[in-house]
């Protein structure tokens, strides 16, 4: 039974993930029999066919990509910084990151509702497509060398956000067209995931208005 249900799921594309049952009987006290299923809040899209709707609407695009956020509430926060701010998508990978659940959707203040979210099986396609989009690809890390002040970030742009424990990939970064890092005075590591997205593209909106 698992196993013919985990095959007609491989097919449909579906993400789903094998966990111990003691996961499941956290999660529930009915009967699940195995399985427990979510659905989403929100209709996902592709990045392809969103693109050429924010050109020929005359925006200046600015979207958002998250690599691994697996925090729901990170996500729904990051998600209300974004509308506000005047992101025209989020992208998040099909796998390994947080699921759009009730918590993050109330966390967004209902963001999510009103936020494009692109789900896409492979991020390094995704960045390859928006460069040829003539969008800029500009990470997110404390390893860069430059601040992101001291970046034009006014242009078309997607921003690379890294996940909580270890940051933007490597591969990632390198694929990108440039990175930058945010200002920091004080001795812990690194800033909250959500904060920092909410600096960099109030950056990105301080840049554009002075333009």
């Amino acid at each position: 039974m698992a196993r013919e249900l985990k095959t007609e799921l491989e097919k449909t594309g579906l993400h789903f993930q094998s966990v111990p049952v003691e996961k499941l009987n956290r999660l529930t006290r009915n009967n699940h029999q195995g399985v427990i299923a979510y659905l989403s809040t929100v209709s996902y899209c592709k990045v392809e066919e969103i693109i050429p709707g924010i050109f020929e609407s005359g925006k200046m695009p600015m979207l958002l990509i998250l690599d691994r956020i697996t925090d729901t509430r990170n996500l729904g926060a990051i998600a209300r910084t974004a509308e506000c701010t005047g992101v025209n998508a989020i992208i998040i990978p099909s796998r390994g990151s947080a699921l759009i659940t009730a918590d993050a959707v109330k966390t967004s203040a209902g963001a999510l509702h009103h936020m494009p979210i692109c789900r896409e099986d492979n991020l390094k396609d995704t960045i390859d497509y928006l460069k040829t989009c003539g969008i800029k690809v500009v990470a997110c890390s404390e390893k860069a060398n430059a601040l992101a002040r001291d970046k034009d970030l006014t242009g078309p742009i997607a921003i690379i956000m890294g996940s909580e424990e270890n940051g933007v990939s490597p591969e990632y970064i390198k694929r990108s067209d440039d990175s930058v890092k945010l200002p920091m005075e004080g001795s812990v590591a690194s800033y909250n995931v959500s904060v920092a997205t909410g600096m960099v593209l109030y950056e990105i909106v301080c840049q554009r208005r002075k333009n």
